[in-house]
């Protein structure tokens, strides 16, 4: 690796064994990009200031359903990695124009937090950042903490609203905002494509068959493989990278109880800390900030044997899954690509899907047609079969009973409803829910951003790589881009569910059940993405179009706080229960029991609950890892009414120094009249040999 990466005085970086791909970026992070012209540094011969943040997200890691499976059981018991997020800001120094990235590992971006985000950024800079240049965008772990959302659908299975999780998303990402801003400085932008397989699967192979050739031909394995990378320069230095990939978060297994950030959070912390020594404690600016973002996911499972990952064989399954990633991604820096030149611009309208009257240009049959009041197909209940079942008696694809139950009752009290949602077998009629109380948003943004050649067209959703494709298609035939160069960022500012192509819905897989809106979801958005990239390219405007009302004020929490902890019989606060073995080996793990407390008293943002230190030279105490790092895991569990067992585990990494260690628990008590007073607890020194 290179030898100009920076030191840390406070952290010896221990890699976790994942030794594998080192040697494809390390040489070439310190070197000048291939792009660059010799003698030419990037910020002088760039158009650009650009800004890098990175910011801990992570919410209760504790007693809060965890989002993604829909399953009221998984209930979150510890962490194994931080969520973070990661912003980088692109400013056109001849237009002044500028546009906000944030890639923030979290299950989805609800209203809720697109709003929050967006009110801070409002206070901290006036106009300067707004809905119309600030692009949200979630990872979609299937392992983060729920119950941020201001619409009852998402909070079921966390029992209401959880404000600390919400604050914390929230000024997680604000934060790598504020970063990403103070870090602007002249950077050149080079663009390559990548192909990656091997990495992911079509789970929904039935409905993706459906399609018209022009489309499968397109993806002759079922899998879109394209693998695109963005990365920043300054004086011949990468100094960050975002990477695009489709495929899902659900490598870690819905009987997982541990907070991650699933695989495209593996690939961005390999790449800062395993590779590039990034200290996530530190203050400053990183050397090296990484984002591993979503496109067209809806239907790329990261389970290549189209069976559900069981746990703990998903930890491994979820590090191959990102290594992968890294790598494909990494490879890239032996390419030229695209140095990047030209506008930055951007335009976001909201939509009703609700009610979108649908041109014949785009329905494919020549047709005018509408969307409709939001509906929940039995498929959707049933999960995804692939990834992680959700309800049992249901089932993808047809479901008797409830097909009767649409054609006998439903479609015959309303035609228009059959009109947009037929083949759907409706489970439930949730638009008409909607009337009573928000539990799904049907005013929806959707995005265009440029930066240079390329476009991201910004979806509330998760879109099937060919929804996906067509979308592409729409807006590079009118702005007249490479196909390549145009990307859907899935899962971006709000969250709608599914979109697949009308001829895919008709199969009612997973992914057509979660299709709210009906078959012609997909033509209304494709006649939205039209109107944006016309408007971007003529350089006009758009009405805003019918905003969402704000929920803030009606949410509903229904799950106590913690009440008070109290250490066990006869002992205090931090004590150790079991100790660690005197000796471990490198590949073994060790583990230490200690007396804690609830950790939501405390949630630790930006700081860890553990530490795993060494003993230096006089007899100073290092920190070599933390509760971020993928080798260590915090375990919580209840101990009788009021106490708790915090277990810590460290496995030892391959390479590790030999020498004394010891393991440090950060934790914080509630007093019954409720002050939370914080306590430290240490292990006995063990010897790696």
């Amino acid at each position: 690796m290179s030898a100009e990466r920076p030191v840390h005085p406070r952290r010896t970086v221990l890699r976790a064994g994942a030794l594998t791909g080192l040697g494809l970026a390390g040489a070439h992070l310190a070197a000048p990009g291939p792009a660059t012209a010799a003698g030419e540094t990037a910020g002088e011969s760039g158009g650009y200031l650009v800004g890098r943040g990175l910011a801990d997200a992570t919410g209760e890691v504790a007693e809060v359903g965890m989002m993604g499976y829909g399953r009221f059981d998984q209930q979150a018991a510890g962490l194994h990695t931080r969520l973070r997020a990661r912003a980088f800001v692109v400013a056109d120094r001849a237009s002044g124009r500028r546009v906000m990235l944030i890639v923030a590992d979290s299950p989805m971006i609800f209203d809720s937090v697109h709003r929050a985000v967006l009110r801070r950024l409002a206070e901290a800079y006036g106009r300067l950042y707004t809905e119309q240049n600030v692009l949200i965008t979630a990872t979609h772990t299937h392992a983060g903490p729920g119950g941020y959302s201001h619409h009852l659908l998402y909070n079921t299975t966390t029992f209401g609203f959880h404000r600390k999780t919400f604050e914390a998303v929230a000024d997680g990402l604000f934060e790598a905002a504020q970063r990403a801003h103070d870090d602007l400085a002249p950077s050149g932008l080079v663009l390559s494509h990548g192909t990656l397989t091997g990495a992911s699967v079509n789970r929904s192979r039935p409905a993706f068959d459906r399609n018209p050739a022009a489309d499968r031909d397109h993806f002759p394995d079922a899998i879109d493989p394209h693998t695109t990378l963005l990365r920043v320069e300054r004086e011949g230095r990468t100094v960050g990278a975002v990477n695009w990939f489709p495929v899902h978060a659900t490598g870690m297994s819905g009987d997982n109880r541990l907070i991650s950030a699933d695989n495209k959070g593996y690939a961005a912390y390999h790449w800062e800390r395993e590779v590039h020594d990034v200290d996530y404690l530190a203050d400053g600016s990183p050397a090296f900030v990484s984002a591993f973002a979503q496109t067209n996911s809806g239907d790329m499972s990261p389970n290549l044997d189209l069976r559900p990952p069981t746990t703990p064989a998903d930890f491994e399954l979820t590090r191959a899954g990102g290594l992968r990633q890294y790598e494909a991604a990494a490879a890239q820096l032996d390419t030229a690509g695209v140095r990047l030149d030209g506008p930055v611009d951007s335009r976001l309208v909201y939509v009703d899907l609700s009610d979108v009257e649908v041109r014949p240009e785009f329905t494919g049959d020549g047709r005018t047609h509408r969307t409709s009041k939001p509906c929940v197909g039995a498929s959707m209940a049933a999960g995804s079969m692939e990834d992680g079942p959700a309800f049992p008696g249901f089932q993808e694809g047809e479901n008797p009973f409830w097909d009767a139950v649409s054609d006998s009752v439903i479609y015959t009290v309303s035609p228009e409803l059959a009109q947009a949602q037929a083949p759907k077998d409706v489970f439930v009629p949730i638009g008409e829910m909607n009337r009573l109380y928000p539990w799904v948003q049907e005013r929806v943004p959707v995005m265009l951003v440029r930066i240079g050649r390329l476009h991201l067209i910004g979806i509330p959703g998760e879109v099937t790589i060919c929804a996906g494709l067509r979308l592409r298609r729409t807006v590079a035939e009118i702005v007249g881009a490479d196909l390549d160069d145009v990307l859907v960022a899935g899962y971006s500012n709000a969250y709608f569910h599914y979109l697949t192509t009308p001829e895919e819905y008709d199969a009612q897989q997973y992914e057509g059940g979660s299709t709210l809106f009906g078959r012609w979801q997909l033509p209304a958005l494709q006649q939205t993405a039209a109107e944006l990239a016309t408007a971007l390219r003529d350089g006009t405007d758009l009405p805003l179009g019918p905003k969402p009302p704000d929920l803030s004020g009606s949410v509903l929490s229904l799950q106590p706080g913690v009440v008070l902890d109290a250490p066990p019989a006869f002992r205090k606060f931090g004590d150790v229960l079991v100790a660690p073995r005197e000796n471990y080996r490198a590949g073994e793990r060790a583990e230490v029991v200690f007396a804690g407390a609830h950790p939501g008293n405390d949630l630790h943002r930006g700081e860890t609950y553990l530490e795993v230190q060494r003993q230096e030279s006089g007899g100073t105490w290092r920190t070599v890892a933390d509760d971020g790092d993928w080798a260590t895991r915090f375990h919580w569990k209840r101990d009788g009414i009021a106490a708790s067992q915090v277990t810590v585990t460290w496995d030892v990494p391959q390479g590790t120094a030999p020498g004394a260690y010891r393991i440090v628990y950060h934790g914080d008590a509630k007093s019954a009249f409720g002050a939370v007073t914080p306590f430290t607890g240490t292990s006995p020194a063990f010897t790696v040999r």
